[in-house]
């Protein structure tokens, strides 16, 4: 049976946002659309990086170092393995809601968004409790030793507990961006980003008279302005700033309907974060069987990419949105120009990125200390010009997956990631690397080849169309 939002005499009250879904637009209208709802997403998404490096760069400065360093670092991965859950979770949201919201229909968008607080705070419980459980034998599987397993406990016990903080602040944008609304989030983690510096440099350093907890500091600090900022939106969508997304403190009964309706899009999502990280853990493994500075390198490379893919994914984040709000109006024409206008936006934004990165590969290797003419930077080279070769195709899938999310047809998604991924890249990698005896380079050039492919078979599915019929 079709959901509320897709049945005749669906309430239709409307749900003002800053991008209407409705009414017929010209192509360049609907790009102005997307880039208005993307632009803070990609502040949103800068702001999350630059966090982590100034939080690294505190972190820098304890006397314990040595020790805290890789401690935050393997803290970290645990934080974003255990995320898996969430970015389904977060993606069924974004799609329903933006789905009911093309509909008009305001009784289940405040459903939804209900619906997902309260499966956000359970799921963020959860994870807090087990993840604590399981801390010191992830940590150790990961690679930990004896010194960086102290270290990294203590960055990661309460980061942890502070989980439903962190997980309600990701739905909380989610939701937003689901109606249109993508500039509260933003201004929202500004203040959040603001709060965290200020607490971290506090209680790593021990300044404004609060006591050094050093690297546990900067977990303290960081769930605090994740708290606040949580209270902070609470208190604007409840006095009116979202009309429709008004967060009740009283508990309603889970639906069942409606949680099977989240996993059913979302588990495809999870399982595609689950099938990059594998593909860039077999990487590494690989790397190291070459040189293990080429392992180093690779480090660098991912940093930049952190970076340069953030205004490619923020665009394919509010392409979803905006996806999902024309296929609820069932206005299938406007849809495929927000596809095409994601297209245009992607390509445009990531073929720029990366003529930055092919044309200034070496000074951006030596922001990281190496120098010319050492092993690292020849590797670090190679890998960045390789994956800035590769980012024009990068910004055409990611566009389609966009549209593919905001349909809620991730199956569609996760299929050509398995088959590129799991079937294509590794072992391209690993026959370009070894049998071949390219080495590192033969390596990383699975990754671009990879792409083209992700490519071909994103086109292909989108003129498909199966995107286009799917039921939410």
């Amino acid at each position: 049976m079709a959901p509320p939002s897709l049945l005749p005499g669906a309430a239709m009250s409307t749900i003002p946002s800053d991008v209407d879904a409705l009414p017929a637009s010209s192509q360049w209208q609907i790009t102005r659309k997307l880039w208005a709802l993307a632009w803070p997403v990609i502040g949103l998404n800068v702001l999350q990086v630059l966090s982590l490096v100034v939080d690294t760069a505190m972190i820098g400065r304890v006397p314990n170092h040595d020790a805290a360093l890789p401690g935050m670092g393997y803290g970290g991965q645990v934080v974003m393995l255990l995320m898996v859950a969430m970015i389904g979770l977060t993606v069924g949201t974004v799609a329903m809601i933006a789905r009911a919201h093309g509909a008009k229909d305001t009784e289940e968008v405040s459903s939804i968004f209900q619906q997902g607080l309260q499966l956000t705070v359970l799921l963020g419980v959860a994870i807090a409790l087990v993840g604590n459980l399981l801390a010191g034998p992830v940590l150790l599987a990961l690679g930990a030793n004896d010194a960086t397993l102290g270290a990294g406990l203590d960055y990661l016990r309460p980061l942890l507990m502070g989980t439903p903080f962190y997980y309600l602040n990701i739905l909380l944008a989610a939701s937003l961006r689901g109606v249109g609304n993508t500039r509260l989030a933003f201004l929202v983690a500004l203040v959040m980003n603001a709060l965290n510096v200020v607490f971290n440099y506090g209680l790593i350093l021990g300044h404004y008279g609060l006591p050094a907890f050093g690297i546990a500091g900067a977990a303290y600090g960081t769930v605090a302005s994740q708290f606040i900022a949580v209270v902070l939106m609470v208190f604007l969508l409840r006095r009116g700033a979202m009309p429709g997304l008004f967060p009740s403190l009283r508990p309603q009964r889970i639906r069942g309907d409606l949680a099977r309706r989240l996993v059913h899009i979302g588990w495809p999502a999870a399982l595609d974060m689950v099938i990059l990280n594998a593909a860039f853990l077999a990487i590494v493994g690989m790397l190291a069987r070459v040189d293990q500075l080429a392992v180093g390198a690779h480090t660098i490379g991912i940093r930049v990419q952190a970076l340069a893919f953030v205004p490619g994914m923020s665009i394919s984040q509010a392409t979803a949105a905006m996806t999902g709000m024309a296929l609820g109006a069932r206005n299938i024409t406007q849809t495929r120009q927000v596809a095409k206008a994601s297209v245009v936006l992607c390509s445009a934004v990531m073929t720029s990125l990366a003529a930055l990165i092919v044309g200034f590969a070496g000074p951006l290797v030596q922001v990281f200390s190496v120098q010319p003419g050492t092993a690292m930077f020849d590797y670090a080279i190679q890998w960045m010009r390789l994956l800035g070769w590769c980012m024009p195709f990068v910004g055409v899938y990611i566009a389609l997956a966009g549209v593919f999310q905001g349909s809620g047809d991730t199956r569609t998604s996760l299929r050509i990631n398995g088959w590129s991924t799991l079937a294509f890249q590794i072992p391209v990698g690993w026959l370009l690397g070894f049998p071949l005896k390219l080495g590192a380079y033969g390596i990383w050039l699975g990754l671009p080849l990879a792409f083209g492919l992700k490519m071909v078979l994103g086109l292909l599915a989108y003129r498909k169309g199966r995107w286009a019929t799917l039921k939410v």
